[in-house]
């Protein structure tokens, strides 16, 4: 028996690194040579050259083409700031950043299909922009610190120089990443070919209404990023946690982990930080429980 749940994991986890690697590597590349050809720059005078509606809206589109974790979101996030772009639009690129990238995306597609991704990408792209819109019209604006940016932007413009940092930003990205995502592979596989079934349909099916929220609070201090845990949700689905569950721990540990609260706390108040991290729980239970609901 042992040696046939072994079988079973290393099938698994074989089937889904290779998957990740090859996907990873293909959609940052392409997001590398996106951020080459439309700059930081660029983006900033057109957020800043809209209205608050149109301005959140494109703040957490911005958001959505940065595949970074929610620590790399930070420093983008204060040169927009610095840079006057409206507060509304630098808080929906801050909800949507690390939440919604083409990378989790295509994850989402390959791992649990393409009608749950699409409802994580509606869910998540609506609460970042309402959310950016909330704090502004509650006057927010005045709970942010004031911070130094110091940055030098200064490249080569040609195609060649492009496509070069566009397959650097890649592969470094790749060479960070990768080890969460093999980790993520390998838990699941654990999961799939170990863990009985019977026991995860009790402790997170959709029959214990306490499963989201305490996985929407279980993910804030494990600080799992998304590209990890959907492997491993994957073979806990499998097992038969509700796709709420998952979406819930998704959404609270990408999305208000304690490294990057702890970098937020630098530059916000303390009722804005409360109301940042009370929108990612709200919006991971709200997810979950309507994720299972349709």
């Amino acid at each position: 028996m042992f040696y046939d749940n072994l079988a079973v994991a290393i099938n698994f986890f074989m089937k889904i690194a290779l998957e990740l690697t090859v996907l990873f590597i293909g959609v940052t590349f392409l997001v590398g040579l996106l951020h080459e050809y439309v700059p930081e720059e660029s983006v900033k005078r057109a957020l800043g050259g809209r209205n608050v509606v149109a301005g959140s809206v494109l703040g957490a589109g911005f958001g959505a083409l940065t595949p970074f974790c929610s620590c790399s979101t930070i420093p983008l996030l204060l040169g927009m700031l610095n840079a006057g772009v409206p507060f509304a639009a630098c808080m929906s690129f801050l909800f949507s950043s690390p939440l919604l990238n083409p990378v989790i995306l295509s994850l989402f597609v390959v791992l649990l299909g393409w009608r749950v991704a699409l409802l994580y990408l509606t869910i998540t792209f609506v609460v970042a922009v309402s959310a950016g819109l909330l704090l502004d019209a509650l006057g927010f604006e005045s709970q942010v610190r004031s911070v130094a940016f110091v940055r030098d932007d200064q490249h080569a413009r040609d195609a060649g120089s492009r496509i070069r940092r566009s397959a650097d930003f890649a592969l470094t990205l790749f060479r960070q990443l990768m080890p969460y995502l093999l980790l993520g592979a390998g838990i699941g596989a654990f999961i799939y070919g170990f863990v009985p079934s019977d026991l995860v349909v009790k402790v997170a099916g959709r029959d214990n209404p306490l499963a989201i929220p305490a996985a929407a609070l279980i993910g804030i201090p494990l600080y799992i990023r998304a590209e990890t845990i959907l492997p491993i949700g994957l073979a806990l689905i499998e097992k038969g946690m509700s796709v709420g569950a998952v979406l819930a721990l998704v959404i609270g540990g990408a999305g208000a982990s304690i490294p990057e609260l702890s970098l937020l706390s630098a530059m916000f108040e303390k009722r804005l930080l409360a109301a940042f991290v009370l929108t990612i729980l709200t919006t991971a239970v709200s997810a979950g429980y309507l994720t299972n609901l349709l």
